[in-house]
């Protein structure tokens, strides 16, 4: 058994897109519109295959609370090398997202960065 992909809604559709694609090195597909229901989504694939479903409805609710809750706290993408981590650190942090810890080793072992990015999502970057 596998996973088969992770979806999040988001606020800005294309900003999400763009986001995944440019910094993690992810695929977009067409994107899907159910004019009906007005959703729109796109699918991101990346090299190992992993998916992430973005999505987009109207009437969809922001919980302010979102950092103090149960449920997904981030999602983690694997870049191959310390190296890596800091070199998409230091991207990142340049081009404004804000990073909120490391790049560290932490205390089981992980090399990792954490940074604040679509719509407060918590993104994290390990080797």
């Amino acid at each position: 058994m596998r996973i088969e992909h992770i979806a999040m809604y988001v606020n800005d559709l294309e900003r999400a897109k763009d986001f995944f694609v440019r910094y993690l090195g992810g695929s977009e597909n067409n994107g899907y519109h159910n004019k009906a229901t007005d959703f729109h989504s796109y699918f991101i694939s990346f090299d190992d295959g992993a998916r992430l479903e973005i999505m987009k409805k109207t009437g969809m609710a922001d919980d302010p609370k979102h950092l103090n809750r149960t449920g997904y706290a981030h999602i983690a993408f694997s870049v191959g090398s310390k190296e890596a981590v800091d070199e998409l650190t230091e991207r990142l942090r340049k081009a404004g997202f804000e990073v909120i810890s490391g790049p560290r080793t932490t205390g089981d072992g992980y090399y990792e960065s954490c940074f604040v990015a679509i719509e407060g999502n918590q993104i994290e970057i390990t080797i």
